[in-house]
Order: C-alpha cells, then structure tokens, then sequence
C-alpha cells in the first residue's frame, strides 16, 4: 500500500504548550494575522487536512479542501454528510493508508491541524511540524498540543520524537510570536 508523500504538522501554542482554553476553544488572544497567513499558505500547499471532530479550519480555501476527520463514533472510514470532500475515519477501524486511499490521496501531502490526540498520534511520522509560540497568552488548564504537556515543553515531546528544531522565526514582532519548524533527524 502507498504512504503519504509527506506530514506537515501545524499548531500556534499559549506559553504553557496549550492551543486552546479549558472549553477546548481556541481564544481571540491566540490568533495573530502573520500565524493566519502563515498557517493558510500552508495548509494551500497540502492535498489532504486532518484534524479530530472539533478541530477545523477557517480559511478562504477550507471549503475546497479533502480532509480527514478523526472520530470513534464510526468502524472504519464513511462519508461526512456535512462535506463531500471530507471522509470520518476511525484509525482503530482502518489504517492511515487505507484513509489516504479512500479519500483518493495515497501519496498526498497531509497537514494535520489538530488537536491534541491527532497531534500526538503522527509524533513518530512528522516530516516537519510548524510550532508557532505566543509568549505572552497563557492558557491555565487549557488543551495541550501533545499528549504529556504542560509535564513536558511541546518542544521536549518533539525531541523525544526524532524531531529537531529549524531557526527561530519571527512572526509578530510586537506579541513576540515565533515560528520554528521541526524537521525529522
């Protein structure tokens, strides 16, 4: 069976490591014009999104995205009624590949957008995952990006997963945001 081409992550995190609050909504104070912009070019550059049931993304292209919706409320793979890109998949039901196929992506370029389940289980295949940081939003009890933070940074469960860190990128110089994109070894 055919693999993905490539795994693109993409997530901004609070400064505790969280991408959303305690209601599990992402905040206005998380959401920057420069990490929209960056997140929507690309998100234009994959041929399949995958995010979990509560996850998505809202950019002018959204509609014409093939997407993946993680859900264990299905066996396997089935059509979304809500959008005919789209497919719900179930991973205990039918592998990623079989995902792929089905939504007729076997080699596709996948970015995943979340949350925090979806995120950790692509940890060990990433080829790259974009982190983008805003230090000064601070999210108590929010949603995690990975399984084990706040216990550990987003950046220590990268490492722990094979992957290393690019440069440092600035984003929105004045809110401090920074982007870094973690490359497999």
């Amino acid at each position: 069976m055919s693999s993905p081409r490539r795994i693109e992550g993409y997530a901004i995190v609070s400064a505790d490591g969280m991408l959303a609050d305690a209601a599990g909504v992402m905040p206005d104070s998380l959401k920057f014009e420069a990490d929209k912009r960056f997140f929507e070019r690309g998100l234009d550059g994959v041929d399949v999104v995958v995010h979990g049931r509560h996850s998505n993304e809202q950019q002018p292209h959204s509609p014409l995205r093939r997407r993946l919706i993680l859900t264990r409320r299905i066996p396997a793979i089935e059509a979304d009624p809500t959008n005919d890109k789209a497919l719900c998949w179930n991973p205990a039901g039918a592998t990623f590949e079989e995902a792929l196929a089905a939504i007729g992506a076997p080699n596709a370029i996948v970015g995943v957008v979340g949350a925090t389940d979806v995120f950790g289980m692509f940890l060990d295949l990433y080829d790259v995952f974009y982190l983008s940081r805003a230090p000064e939003v601070w999210l108590p009890g929010g949603r995690p990006v990975f399984p084990g933070v706040p216990g550990q940074t987003p950046e220590a469960v990268m490492a722990d997963h094979g992957l290393e860190p690019g440069e440092r990128e600035v984003l929105d110089r004045a809110e401090g945001v920074t982007l870094v994109s973690w490359r497999r070894r």
